[in-house]
C-alpha cells in the first residue's frame, strides 16, 4: 500500500517513467494505479488524441510498439493503457527490444493480471531499469482486516474487529467487492462512524448472528446450542453459506488450535502473533484450546478432512449438505 502511494505522488508531482508493467495475482491496485494515470497524467483536452485504451486480445506485441513509437499531438506525452494484458503472456518478452529503448514522450501501461513475468529473463530485469515493475501480490484472509482498517482511516471512519471479519468471511480476499461494499457504507454513514456489526448486517445484508465466524466462536465455546442454531440456518439457506467455506474456515481455525498447543509461550501478544490473528480475538483461541486437547483437535481434523471431500459431492452425492453439515457439528462436539 505504501509503494502505490509512493507511485501516485511520483505521477502528481510529474515524476514520470516511460513504462509501467503492473502484474500479480490481486488485480485491486493494478486498476488503481492503472485508473490514476488515466486520470491525472493528460490534461482533459489533450486526451482525445493522446490516450489510448488497447486490449491485449485484440493487439499484438508488435501493434504495442508502435502506437507508443508515435509522437504525442500538441501535448507533452501520450498516454497507451494496455488492459488485460496478460493474455499477451506466450509473446510479452517481445516486449523487451522497446524496453530498451522506450519512447520518453509514450507513457506505456502495461496490466498484466492474475499472473506475474519470469524474473529471470531480460524483459523483467530491463523494465525495472527503464521504468517501474509493480506486482501485485494477493493479500492472505488474515491481512485483509487489517488492510480495510488502513483503507478506512484516511476517510475518517473505523470499523469494529468483528464488523471487518464479517466483511472478510463473506467476501474472501477479493479486495474490489470489499472496497465496492466499503464504498456503499460510507455513503450512508457520516464520517467518524465506527462501522458496526449491526451496519454491516443492515447495509450488505451479512447477518451478524448466524455467520461461519459465529459458528467458529460457538464450538470453540462449546456453545452447542447455539451452533446448532448457526448450522439449521446455514441448512436453510445453502445458497449464501456453502459448506465448502465452512469446512475451509473450520479447517483452518482447528489447525490454529493445534499449533497453539504446542506453543510454549501462550500469552496473548505471542498467541496473536503466531497465529496471524487481530488480538481481539485471541480469547475465543485460548478458551477453544482449552475446550478442545490436543488430541481432540487433531482427530477433528481428521474429520474436517473427510468432510471436505464429502462436500464437493465424493462419496455422498444424494446427501443435502445441510445433514452433512448437522452430521460434521455432532462429530465434532462429541
Amino acid at each position: 500500500m505504501d509503494e502505490v502511494k509512493q507511485l501516485a505522488a511520483d505521477i502528481k508531482s510529474r515524476k514520470l517513467k516511460p513504462i509501467y508493467f503492473l502484474m500479480g495475482e490481486e488485480p485491486y491496485y493494478i486498476d488503481k494505479i492503472s485508473d490514476f494515470i488515466e486520470a491525472n497524467v493528460l490534461a482533459e483536452e489533450e486526451r482525445g488524441f493522446n490516450q489510448m485504451v488497447l486490449y491485449g486480445r485484440d493487439v499484438s506485441i508488435d501493434d504495442i510498439v508502435g502506437n507508443a513509437k508515435r509522437f504525442p499531438m500538441m501535448a507533452e506525452y501520450q498516454v497507451i493503457i494496455v488492459k488485460e494484458a496478460q493474455d499477451l503472456s506466450r509473446t510479452i518478452e517481445k516486449l523487451v527490444d522497446y524496453a530498451k529503448q522506450p519512447q520518453q514522450s509514450t507513457i506505456l501501461v502495461m496490466n498484466y493480471k492474475y499472473k506475474t513475468i519470469d524474473k529471470r529473463k531480460s524483459l523483467y530485469k530491463t523494465l525495472k531499469k527503464m521504468g517501474v515493475v509493480y506486482e501485485s501480490k494477493k493479500l492472505y484472509e488474515n491481512q485483509v482486516a487489517d488492510w480495510i482498517r488502513r483503507v478506512l482511516a484516511p476517510k475518517d471512519y473505523t470499523i469494529a474487529p468483528k464488523a471487518a471479519q464479517m466483511l472478510v468471511e463473506f467476501l474472501g480476499t477479493d479486495l474490489s467487492k470489499i472496497s465496492n461494499e466499503l464504498d456503499k457504507l460510507q455513503i450512508v454513514l457520516p464520517k467518524g462512524t465506527q462501522i458496526s456489526p449491526e451496519q454491516i448486517e443492515e447495509n450488505i445484508g451479512i447477518s451478524k448472528d448466524f455467520n461461519n465466524f459465529e459458528l467458529r466462536k460457538a464450538i470453540g465455546e462449546g456453545n452447542i446450542k447455539k451452533a446448532h442454531q448457526i448450522v439449521n440456518y446455514f441448512a436453510e439457506n445453502p445458497k449464501d453459506n456453502p459448506m465448502v467455506v465452512t469446512v475451509s474456515l473450520l479447517f483452518n481455525f482447528f489447525s490454529q488450535l493445534l499449533y497453539l498447543h504446542g506453543m510454549n509461550d501462550k500469552s496473548p501478544r505471542n498467541v496473536a502473533t503466531a497465529l496471524r490473528v487481530n488480538p481481539y480475538f485471541v480469547n475465543e483461541y485460548i478458551t477453544a484450546a482449552r475446550n478442545f486437547p490436543m488430541r481432540k483437535v487433531s482427530s477433528i481434523i481428521a474429520v474436517l478432512r473427510e468432510f471436505d471431500v464429502k462436500s464437493k459431492g465424493v462419496g455422498a452425492h444424494a446427501v443435502p449438505q445441510g445433514d452433512l453439515l448437522k452430521e460434521l457439528l455432532v462429530r465434532i462436539m462429541t
